[in-house]
């Protein structure tokens, strides 16, 4: 049978299932998976119970307990599910995460209901990153119905820890030596290929200083006004990072942010203790070692010299960039023809400002590219916001592509 005629069928297999491609999203989207708390080991036994209906078995992979409890989290089983073929054909994975933020507030749907309305399928996580369990089984699942002479294998990693930065997921499976694949596709958008993304480094900045009565502050030391200081050098070094410019298409320039401030006692006590919590993303080009270094001098210049004054700075998270690896090339090359093939439209290669645990394979020596499920723009999907959604029609396309791109790499040789 020509290269042809298989995608044909393979086009036709995803078009006649699926609606039961549908409804398998619907079943994963309405198991919750908040993280915070992180109980997700319920949702990887649904997902290993759903997929012994196609014979096929899931490892489980559970991460120790405490080691899960001092990370932050309550429960977490990563799956890899593994389709051995013929000899002479790479190891390819498809990576996508069931860990999800909270829904939070506003929603005007069921946030674990998977409705359907309008071609549209909400829910948290409709769009990061459920639906790539289902484009990527049923894309695997349509591989396989072929019959044709496969070579080489395939992996699913149904992952939980992408939320808390994935040290957890894909991070503890290349950590225990548990794959090692010779390509990875991970979680992402139809119609843009990523192929690298931005670092990020988290802090924790406790400001110490002395409470006192407020009537009579002199005798204390106001760690909320050291904490301004800190404040204020941290924004008055923002608009310099708007001149470190990326040379990737897609990534700007780095970025720092204080996202959460607790402190104090009282309103009428001088505050002993003020903790920021900020976050300093850094574009491909820079050295994480120095943007560090850099970060914690800023921070402690800021309250040099004030008497009563003492901080700490604990680094929360370092995620390193996603670099293109030689041999990504490939990804891209089978990812933009057979878009070009299903879609009719040539897709944009770019880099993302986000960071993604796909990261890790890259760290590992893996070339790894992000392509599924999902709109033209983040914002477009309300991805982390309420009313999370995608076009069903996006998941069939996403689906097809994934499809044709598997067939390019474990397909029968021409």
């Amino acid at each position: 049978m020509s290269k042809n005629q298989l995608s044909q069928r393979l086009c036709a297999w995803i078009d006649q299932h699926f609606d039961e491609e549908v409804g398998v999203l619907q079943q994963l989207i309405r198991i919750p998976t908040d993280t915070p708390p992180g109980n997700n080991a319920p949702h990887a036994d649904a997902v290993a119970e759903l997929v012994k209906a196609w014979g096929w078995n899931a490892e489980k992979h559970a991460v120790p307990q405490q080691q899960v409890a001092d990370y932050g989290m309550q429960s977490v089983t990563n799956l890899i599910v593994r389709r051995p073929y013929g000899a002479g054909g790479p190891t390819v994975a498809l990576n996508a995460h069931g860990d999800v933020v909270p829904p939070g507030e506003g929603w005007k749907h069921d946030p674990y209901g998977g409705e359907i309305d309008g071609g549209r399928i909400y829910g948290r996580a409709a769009a990061v990153s459920k639906s790539d369990f289902a484009s990527y089984i049923f894309a695997v699942r349509a591989l396989e119905a072929l019959g044709a002479d496969l070579r080489g294998a395939l992996e699913l990693h149904f992952t939980y820890d992408e939320e808390f930065g994935g040290l957890l997921g894909p991070g503890w499976l290349l950590e225990q030596k548990l794959t090692k694949p010779d390509f990875v596709i991970a979680a992402g958008f139809s119609y843009n290929v990523v192929t690298a993304h931005n670092a990020c480094l988290q802090f924790e900045v406790t400001v110490h200083g002395k409470a006192t009565h407020g009537s009579m502050p002199e005798t204390g030391h106001d760690a909320l006004q050291a904490a301004t200081a800190i404040l204020n050098a941290i924004y008055a070094a923002v608009p310099g990072l708007k001149e470190i410019r990326s040379a990737i298409p897609g990534i700007s320039h780095p970025t720092m942010i204080v996202g959460r401030i607790d402190g104090g006692t009282n309103t009428n006590v001088v505050p002993g203790k003020v903790v920021l919590k900020m976050d300093r993303r850094m574009i491909p080009e820079e050295d994480p070692a120095q943007v560090e270094a850099g970060v914690r001098k800023l921070i402690e210049d800021a309250v040099a010299g004030l008497p009563g004054i003492r901080v700490e700075i604990r680094r929360l998270l370092l995620a390193r960039a996603l670099r293109p690896l030689p041999g990504h090339e490939k990804l891209v090359d089978s990812l933009l023809r057979n878009a070009q093939e299903v879609m009719g439209e040539t897709l944009t290669t770019n880099g993302s400002a986000l960071y993604t645990d796909a990261r890790l394979y890259g760290e590992h020596g893996i070339p790894v590219v992000l392509f599924g499920a999902g709109p033209r723009t983040l914002m477009e999907s309300n991805a982390k916001q309420a009313d999370e959604n995608l076009a069903l029609e996006d998941l069939k396309k996403a689906t097809k592509v994934m499809a044709l791109t598997l067939l390019d790499f474990v397909g029968p040789q021409a």
